[in-house]
């Protein structure tokens, strides 16, 4: 099994690293070669360009545009994210696109069939739910992506652009039908087991306990989608939830995500390798002053474990052209060549339930999943929240409070956990929710709120045009007549609040 996991994200971290070698980046991504395979073969590769991309440079833009990071003054690889100036032909934009199409639904598309073929429903509901995660990624960002006619190149060579909300029906309804097949009868081998890089190299040889997972794996992603849903669709989230509960659903009790990587070239955490392995400097994300104000201004450890021993110095977000000289003493995040890209943390399930609870159980219960998802994103650091969660205290959970206020302490104690190769969904949380909410003054000024999200002077977008989308590639564009017309990228996706 370290021989496949090695020589698969050595591939992967060339592609990602090395100008997309495994493809043309002026291909289209809904046009991609593949070369038949097994599912073995194919679905470690798809889940490591899932990791990759997700884990790598989106984690990039989705934490410095949920601010828990920001562009240094001293350097320039990421002004155009932190000033909302991506364009079309960012590599930003294009290379999650080209891979994320080209690269792992590509894989799991044909690994898919293949599954089907053989009637081998473990395999079958393992990469339906990649998939599924997968493309709801693509949907959260891009708002309409191709879907039914997507990597079917020589029979639709120009697929049509299909949107969110219908893809996340049909996405649901294809983890339902997953979860109908008998996927705990099937023949398998320990082998078949080690190739799982999500469960399968936990040490647990129970193939049962193994899918287990799998199935909690895609009823959590279910929730999470449904969640997404609360704004425009809420009858239907509504339902959907309340669904997953009168079937005693099960969800993840435990962080489900890439955990094998290794302190070593092409083999380490993808934001690691992408950010400070590969530049010709380690110095461009820094410390956000929204983001340390709020953990300093609560006393919490997790600043230094997530940035380093003592006061962290920081900049102001979006101040990069300042010019100012305290911040050539800013630090850089702590990422660990080792780190684990996470699909789902332990801390965002249980706010995820916290959250379910609130709305559609009069609030019973989402107190002590609210405690736990705060103990589970302490733990990540290795630390506990002390008396933090005690009564008075700073994340004690408002019982007597509003049902916003609940909210509010619940989502944001999930931003401060998705810190890392996890940040964009904190990105995509903030977009949903309103939370951390956006504040009124900029940071430098005496009346600012800690953890509100500012709109930083470097900004191209307009004071408040905060980013809640990507634009669509350049090579989409220039490749497909079904590319929809273009709409800013502060304009909200389908379900953004």
């Amino acid at each position: 099994m370290k021989t496949i996991y090695k020589t698969s994200l050595a591939i992967f971290t060339a592609v990602l690293l090395n100008g997309c070698s495994k493809l043309d980046i002026n291909e289209s991504p809904n046009n991609p070669s593949i070369d038949k395979a097994t599912p073995e073969s194919l679905f470690p590769s798809a889940v490591l360009s899932s990791a990759g991309r997700i884990g790598g440079d989106l984690s990039i833009v989705g934490g410095m545009w949920a601010q828990l990071w920001t562009q240094n003054s001293a350097s320039s690889q990421y002004r155009t994210i932190d000033s909302y100036n991506l364009q079309n032909s960012s590599a930003f934009i294009s290379g999650p696109y080209v891979e994320l199409y080209s690269g792992a639904l590509a894989d799991y598309q044909l690994a898919l069939q293949k599954a089907v073929e053989s009637q081998d429903w473990r395999y079958n509901l393992m990469i339906t739910v990649m998939k599924a995660y997968t493309y709801q990624v693509l949907v959260d960002l891009y708002d309409k992506v191709p879907y039914s006619e997507a990597v079917q190149p020589d029979v639709f060579p120009q697929p049509k652009f299909e949107d969110g909300y219908t893809i996340y029906k049909a996405l649901i309804a294809e983890i339902d039908a997953a979860l109908a097949k008998d996927f705990i009868n099937v023949p398998h081998t320990q082998e078949q087991a080690r190739v799982d890089l999500v469960f399968g190299e936990r040490g647990d040889a129970d193939f049962e306990v193994q899918m287990d997972r799998w199935e909690r794996f895609a009823n959590t992603l279910k929730l999470k989608m449904y969640l997404r849903m609360v704004n425009v669709k809420p009858a239907e989230a509504e339902a959907g939830i309340k669904a997953l509960y009168d079937s005693d659903a099960g969800f993840l009790e435990e962080s489900a995500g890439v955990t094998s990587y290794i302190a070593a070239p092409n083999q380490s955490n993808p934001l690691y390798e992408y950010n400070f392995r590969r530049l010709n400097t380690t110095g461009n994300l820094k410390a956000s002053y929204t983001f340390i104000s709020w953990l300093e201004g609560n006393n919490d450890p997790r600043a230094n474990a997530y940035y380093g021993p003592g006061p962290v110095a920081n900049i102001h977000q979006g101040d990069y052209a300042s010019g100012n000289p305290e911040y050539q003493d800013a630090v850089n995040p702590i990422i660990s060549p080792k780190d684990p890209v996470w699909f789902f943390s332990r801390a965002e399930v249980c706010f995820m339930i916290a959250e379910a609870k609130l709305r559609y159980e009069n609030g019973a219960g989402a107190k002590e999943m609210y405690d736990r998802g705060v103990t589970a994103a302490f733990a990540q650091e290795g630390l506990t929240p002390g008396d933090l969660l005690d009564n008075g205290k700073a994340y004690a959970y408002p019982e007597a409070g509003t049902f916003d206020k609940k909210l509010e302490a619940i989502i944001v104690q999930k931003w401060v956990s998705l810190f890392g190769s996890h940040a964009l969904e904190a990105f995509f949380e903030q977009n949903r929710t309103g939370y951390p909410p956006i504040s009124d003054v900029y940071s430098t000024d005496p009346n600012y709120v800690p953890g509100r999200l500012v709109y930083g002077p470097s900004g191209v977008t307009g004071p408040g045009n905060f980013p809640r989308r990507f634009v669509f590639p350049d090579v989409e564009r220039e490749r497909n007549s079904n590319t929809p017309a273009e709409v800013p990228l502060y304009t909200k996706v389908w379900w953004g609040k």
